[in-house]
């Protein structure tokens, strides 16, 4: 009889203020909120910070008197440092499992099959990797361990919101009656899968509690709702039905959009801003090894102009299957030409990388000249070295270029410096 499967769930606490945290210790045990694109919202809030009332994604504007008062500490986000740690974090989770039994879920969450790890004690070894990752990294973390990930992803929550676990709840070999009371009392939307019309729907089945749900009848759930809520239910019940994802899932399309620090009317800003989003959508395809073949351009006005909103969006098909960075940027520039219109105020664009497939399925096609090809791959290769070796936008299409200041460019007021990523934002020790 083959053994039950063991899943885990690790995630950083808070992550971006975490990794603040580790590069500037006067943020520790005080309010510190980190703001989205162009400062414009709250997206990470420190437990001092959720003790004075300031709530997820609201304006920052709207808790001025809030920071003023508590001396809450504001940052911008600061995408390239958290990409790194993450990257880090990621590495350290994987030496701890075997090939397949590791899936990122997310910037911050990561899923382990503990199944082979069964013949050591589950909390031991769960404090090892939150030592581990502590000590090398300077994060903070929770671990839920349950026999399925739905379990798993449960028992985090149970993690952070009971300071009694001291970030670990392992549902496999805790007393069943503590979980059977804590399940009572946490309400079903808290079920990864069940968002808030779900939850809606469940509560006038009169299952109110993850408790209620996990004692319902799935195949009835089932027939109301679908075959992926009856699974959750078998999953809350300690059968694994969804799998680890060791393998990233090819993407469908790329996105590269933002809205612009400063609102801005010319077309030479806006091609500025696009070639922008087009190196950095071009990037991501160039690490998952991914080929494009159709470019989609958007630019558009304020939402709140109602009168006078404008959002025109144009798709331009390449040749071939590409991930040549000029000759995306081509398409992208032909796209903007014929869907700009002078006279409106621009608030945002965006870069969309369509009909996508893996590079080594790509079939060349026989009518294009194979020696331009080759020395195209050169030239987009050579690029890529020159700006890993050199920095970031070493090389770039001369049209980024320019003394000016860039009025697109997005609102980083409080950005800390890329700790990780630049040269010359290294950490100082005075």
């Amino acid at each position: 009889m083959a053994a039950q499967r063991i899943f885990a769930l690790i995630d950083i606490n808070n992550a971006y203020v975490c990794c603040e945290r580790v590069f500037d210790p006067k943020l520790h045990n005080r309010p510190v909120v980190v703001l989205s694109n162009n400062d414009g919202c709250v997206v990470s809030r420190s437990v001092e910070a959720k003790a004075i009332g300031i709530k997820m994604a609201v304006p920052l504007f709207q808790i001025q008197h809030l920071i003023k008062q508590h001396q809450v500490a504001v940052l911008s986000s600061n995408y390239a440092l958290y990409a790194e740690m993450s990257r880090r974090f990621m590495n350290i989770l994987g030496s701890f499992v075997g090939e397949g039994e590791q899936e990122i879920y997310s910037i911050d969450e990561c899923f382990l099959e503990l199944t082979g790890q069964y013949c050591y004690p589950l909390n031991d070894y769960a404090k090892t990797i939150l030592d581990t990752i502590k000590t090398w990294l300077g994060l903070e973390c929770c671990i839920g361990i349950g026999y399925s990930k739905t379990q798993a992803k449960l028992a985090n929550h149970l993690a952070k919101t009971y300071p009694s676990f001291d970030g670990i709840c392992n549902i496999v070999d805790e007393d069943p009656c503590i979980i059977e009371d804590l399940l009572n009392n946490t309400s079903v939307g808290e079920v990864w899968g069940v968002g808030r019309k779900i939850k809606k729907r469940l509560e006038q089945f009169n299952i109110h509690s993850v408790m209620d749900l996990i004692q319902a009848d799935e195949k009835q759930l089932g027939k109301h709702f679908s075959v992926m809520l009856e699974n959750t239910v078998r999953e809350l019940q300690g059968t694994a039905c969804i799998e680890i994802e060791d393998q990233q899932i090819d993407r469908r399309q790329i996105i590269s959009s933002r809205s612009f620090g400063h609102p801005i009317k010319d077309h030479h800003s806006l091609s500025e801003a696009l070639t922008e989003f087009s190196l950095r959508a071009v990037e991501r395809l160039r690490q998952q090894k991914l080929l494009c073949k159709t470019v989609g351009i958007s630019i558009r006005t304020s939402r709140f102009q109602q009168n006078d909103y404008f959002h025109p969006y144009m798709m331009v098909h390449l040749q071939d299957y590409s991930d040549d960075v000029l000759e995306i940027n081509q398409a992208v520039q032909q796209g903007l030409n014929r869907i700009f219109k002078a006279g409106y105020i621009y608030k945002k664009a965006g870069v969309l990388l369509l009909d996508i497939i893996p590079r080594q399925q790509h079939a060349p096609d026989l009518f294009f000249d194979p020696d331009k090809r080759i020395q195209r791959e050169k030239l987009s290769d050579m690029l890529e070295k020159m700006n890993k070796k050199f920095g970031k936008d070493t090389l770039v299409p001369g049209r980024l270029v320019s003394l000016k200041p860039k009025l697109w460019a997005m609102n980083q007021n409080h950005r800390s410096p890329a700790y990780l990523t630049r040269w010359g934002e290294l950490l100082r020790v005075n």
